[in-house]
């Protein structure tokens, strides 16, 4: 089995097309036509993490985050970019991020969040079609029965092991309809309110869009790492699908750079 048979499963998932303009989802990385001796999961492509793929034998990273966002002006040691291409080159190692266009697919990173919250009927909220291609930036779905805000929240801080949950104030109905966008999903906020939702939950907001919403809309802000964790069970699924006999290892490596103190 080669990269290219795993690259080209993922991209069959979650066509590239269907990225956001200002993204770099793809290869990023390395050779593809090369045998693959295994899989390492990750959300983000730290140093440690490369270790970590060395260490078990793997050569091919997959990521959710790219590592290379921005063109490259030199690849040297003068950042943790160039430090981590320079790292997978010397170690053979290929990088393969799956970004925007994995938040936008059916059966992606907002649908696996909503899987973990229990939703039910779970479709995209805000649509989206590029060519022949279906996708959408998030998604909205029904709680098996409806809870009141504060048994809401203590579900999240559970189901997504976080320490707090950044909230406006507690709505004073059941949250029943719950509206998801993993990552930075403030910009989502009029359009969860548009779809009916009690609850918007996503990873990341700016302080001055929770105004204005008090018994609207519950907003639940859970943190972006903690948000988009279980992306990676998404691109084991499909290799171990797509590709059998390929090894795959979720990275025990915590990449999250923000800590609670």
């Amino acid at each position: 089995m080669k990269i290219k048979e795993v690259l080209r499963a993922l991209e069959r998932f979650a066509p590239l097309p269907l990225q956001e303009d200002y993204d770099n989802a793809g290869l990023q990385v390395g050779l593809t036509e090369v045998e693959v001796s295994g899989v390492l999961l990750c959300l983000d492509v730290t140093e440690a993490v490369v270790d970590e793929a060395v260490e078990l034998g793997c050569n091919v990273i997959v990521a959710h985050h790219p590592l290379i966002f921005r063109p490259l002006r030199q690849v040297s040691d003068a950042n943790f970019v160039q430090r981590i291409v320079v790292k997978a080159i010397q170690a053979h190692i290929t990088i393969i991020a799956m970004h925007t266009n994995m938040d936008n697919a059916a059966g992606g990173v907002n649908f696996k969040i909503a899987e973990k919250m229990g939703l039910r009927d779970v479709c995209f909220f805000a649509p989206k079609t590029v060519g022949e291609l279906q996708g959408g930036s998030g998604v909205v779905g029904e709680l098996p029965e409806p809870m009141a805000a504060a048994d809401f929240i203590a579900m999240l801080k559970d189901t997504f092991q976080v320490q707090c949950v950044m909230a406006n104030q507690l709505l004073e109905r059941p949250v029943g309809r719950v509206a998801v966008c993993g990552g930075a999903g403030g910009f989502l906020l009029s359009d969860a309110i548009k779809a009916g939702a009690d609850a918007f939950v996503t990873g990341e907001m700016h302080y001055h869009d929770y105004f204005d919403h008090e018994q609207q809309v519950q907003i639940c802000v859970i943190g972006h790492y903690q948000s988009e964790q279980f992306t990676k069970e998404i691109f084991q699924t499909i290799i171990e699908e797509a590709c059998p006999g390929v090894r795959c290892h979720l990275t025990a490596v915590n990449t999250n750079p923000i800590i609670y103190l």
